[in-house]
């Protein structure tokens, strides 16, 4: 690349440095991006850079993949039901291991070996998040229930100690885990919470990397923006289904309360991130609340 090119990248950048400075940006980081040493790599840096220029970048991570590989480890089939891992006390106990511990450590390790200087926080941590048991409804019956075990629905999010941390130069990593009025652990949705915790810092983005381009319609093509109404459609006639409908109620969620932006981007585009925050390239699927 000739250094014409360079220097026009870095100026096109400015702008949005200016825009962004001093917001919150949520990100929520799962698939491939966390499994592939490249990606991983590439992913710290931009969430560092994106600290240095004056941004608050929050990471709220997952872990399927790697829950799932304790669990057959351990000889324990993973279930799922409507999109959401069954959790008995056992499971419980793999995924407060994995995603509290490994997975969260990882992340933190690779932000601070990038220059950053990351936190990893649990629900529980600064009484972050408060969870109940969530009740799962049928697709099609919408009066059958399921019961998931210690999968958690959230009461609410006291982000307190997540302010505290951005306040002070710090990246928080946060696992997906909240706690009950009995003091007992529930395994949340990371889609869910990064969306929730979002609304709740008011963040200027939220940054979903998933391992699809974005949404996609029914022939396969990338739908750069989406509407309320328009989501709504494509979930009626199965377009969006599976795993994708928590990812997406989450998003409109976010953008319904306030979160200017949500966008669904494709985490094994090394750097996808910085080109999403810092160009005026739209890498995968924008939603808007109207």
């Amino acid at each position: 690349m000739s250094t014409i090119n360079s220097a026009e990248i870095l100026a096109q950048a400015l702008p949005y440095i200016r825009k962004f400075h001093g917001k919150t940006l949520v990100i929520k980081y799962g698939g491939n991006a966390m499994t592939d040493p490249a990606l991983q790599k590439a992913f710290a840096e931009d969430v560092v850079l994106l600290k240095l220029v004056g941004m608050n970048p929050v990471v709220v991570h997952g872990g399927g993949p790697q829950i799932e590989g304790l669990l057959q480890r351990l000889g324990k089939k993973g279930e799922f039901i409507e999109g959401m891992r069954v959790t008995d006390a056992e499971t419980m106990e793999v995924v407060e291991w994995v995603l509290g511990g490994e997975v969260q450590q990882d992340i933190v390790g690779l932000i601070n070996q990038a220059g950053g200087k990351a936190v990893g926080l649990t629900g529980r941590d600064g009484a972050m998040i408060r969870a109940r048991k969530l009740v799962v409804h049928d697709s099609h019956d919408p009066n059958k229930e399921y019961d998931v075990g210690q999968v958690g629905d959230i009461v609410s999010i006291d982000p307190s100690v997540v302010k505290a941390l951005q306040d002070d130069a710090f990246i928080p990593v946060i696992s997906p885990i909240g706690y009950g009025e009995n003091n007992e652990s529930y395994n949340i949705n990371a889609d869910v919470v990064a969306a929730k915790l979002a609304t709740v810092l008011q963040a200027e983005k939220l940054l979903m990397l998933t391992n699809i381009r974005g949404v996609l319609n029914k022939a396969g093509e990338l739908l750069p923006e989406l509407t309320a109404r328009e989501i709504d459609e494509l979930c009626a006639d199965g377009t969006i289904s599976g795993g994708m409908i928590p990812k997406i109620a989450g998003a409109l969620d976010a953008a319904k309360s306030g979160v200017n932006a949500v966008h669904i981007i494709d985490g094994r585009v090394p750097h996808a991130m910085l080109l999403e925050v810092l160009t005026e390239q739209a890498f995968g699927t924008m939603i808007r609340s109207h």
